[in-house]
């Protein structure tokens, strides 16, 4: 498997060896977790078990059965710079044997200075604060903002946008996380709600009485909807005449996932980033002005806001070797960018297609049906949307041209 391999499939999707696998993982994981079919409804030839990934590289996965795929989600938009890059593993493998580990607020290494010098430099932010996911990167620009505006005897106020998604930390999950219903309603009892959604688009709130403002420049999960520059302008000017903070979740648009570092020119007063940022290992940040990070305070010696694996030097050493491999990618982004959306355009029964460079949403009817035959015919995509109406197709950004005309060959297929 070289990474840049067309689909090739000598067993059933799914096979049995990924069958035998989903059913071990059933009888030992949350069954809220993942998504499978009861024994009883596969003997029936009800419905389909997913695959089981055993290795993969650059736009490539292999699954437990020896089918080769391509990859049209890079990972939830992880192996941005491919799957098992090799200047990633490398750096990797060199800090794993150095050092794996640190101590979070208690004593740095040199990878995490560096990490934080270079995403500044790139993010025009002034201050940082790592984590390991997403969902960590949320959940300190929420914290921030309560810091940053003395949120003291009060309820803290956010605006989020309809179709939003920020991750299913505690912090976000029952005021931010409204993309599904689903994850919300079992903990809206239990914890706090902090926030109000405004329309994706339309006229803003009123922003007197808010704090902060989040969003994604490019929706995701929502779609990949652009909020468009106009309505961003829009957004902060009202922001900073109520002096409310503004976040920017590029978690999945940032890291050059549209063909630019950043999806958009204008800064925010935080700037979260994840998933693409370590190519496959766990690191997140949270990013912002001095003035608003320096709200926190000086340290005295007992952090108000740590864990045992901030900083995470690997995690770091794999975000210092991907940061190179991104921006020598940018202009292909936007090349194959341009390429499949015109590809996928063309496609008879493609409604229209939304987003920019490799964060692409293809609007079709039946979307869960067409994920399933482009998995049977070599294709990993996701649906997306807040009804589910489109196709997710965020490739790595080494995916080849030929991969991509398979792709929309499959596509054209799947839609007869």
């Amino acid at each position: 498997m070289t990474g840049l391999d067309l689909p090739s499939l000598p067993s059933p999707v799914p096979g049995p060896r990924s069958t035998a696998w989903v059913d071990r993982l059933a009888a030992r994981e949350c069954p809220a977790i993942t998504a499978r079919r009861a024994r009883r409804a596969r003997e029936s030839g009800v419905g389909q078990d997913p695959i089981v990934w055993a290795r993969a590289r650059g736009a490539n996965v292999e699954d437990v059965d020896g089918n080769v795929y391509v990859d049209l989600t890079a990972g939830f938009g992880v192996a941005a710079t491919g799957h098992a890059n090799p200047a990633v593993a490398d750096a990797v493998s060199r800090q794993a044997v150095m050092l794996p580990h640190a101590m979070g607020d208690a004593f740095a290494d040199p990878s995490r200075v560096e990490l934080m010098e270079a995403l500044c430099a790139r993010t025009g932010m002034d201050r940082a604060i790592l984590g390991l996911s997403g969902s960590d990167a949320i959940d300190a620009a929420i914290k921030t903002v309560v810091m940053a505006r003395g949120v003291v005897g009060r309820p803290l106020r956010v605006l989020s946008f309809a179709g939003g998604y920020h991750g299913l930390g505690s912090g976000a999950l029952p005021s931010l996380g409204y993309l599904r219903a689903a994850m919300q309603a079992p903990f809206s009892a239990a914890l706090s709600l902090y926030a109000d959604v405004a329309p994706f688009q339309g006229p803003l709130p009123d922003l007197v009485d808010y704090d902060a403002v989040i969003l994604e420049p490019v929706q995701g999960r929502g779609g990949m909807r652009e909020v468009g520059e106009e309505r961003i302008g829009a957004i902060h000017a009202a922001a900073r005449l109520h002096g409310a903070l503004v976040i920017h979740d590029e978690i999945f648009s940032g890291c050059g996932r549209t063909g630019a570092f950043l999806s958009t020119e204008h800064l925010p007063d935080l700037l979260c980033l994840g998933k693409a940022l370590g190519n496959g290992f766990p690191v997140s940040a949270c990013l912002g002005t001095a003035r608003v990070m320096d709200a926190w305070g000086t340290s005295g010696g007992a952090a108000v806001y740590t864990q045992t694996f901030l900083g995470h030097p690997v995690g770091n050493a794999a975000a210092l070797a991907t940061l190179p491999e991104i921006e020598a990618l940018l202009p292909e982004i936007r090349r194959k960018g341009d390429m499949l959306a015109r590809a996928c355009a063309a496609v008879p029964g493609v409604r229209g297609v939304s987003g920019r460079g490799l964060m692409l949403g293809v609007r079709v009817d039946h979307s869960l049906a067409v994920t399933r035959r482009l998995l049977e015919r070599g294709f990993i995509v996701l649906p997306c949307g807040e009804g589910a109406e489109a196709l997710g197709v965020t490739p790595p950004y080494v995916i080849s041209d030929a991969q991509i005309g398979a792709f929309v060959s499959a596509l054209e297929d799947s839609l007869r």
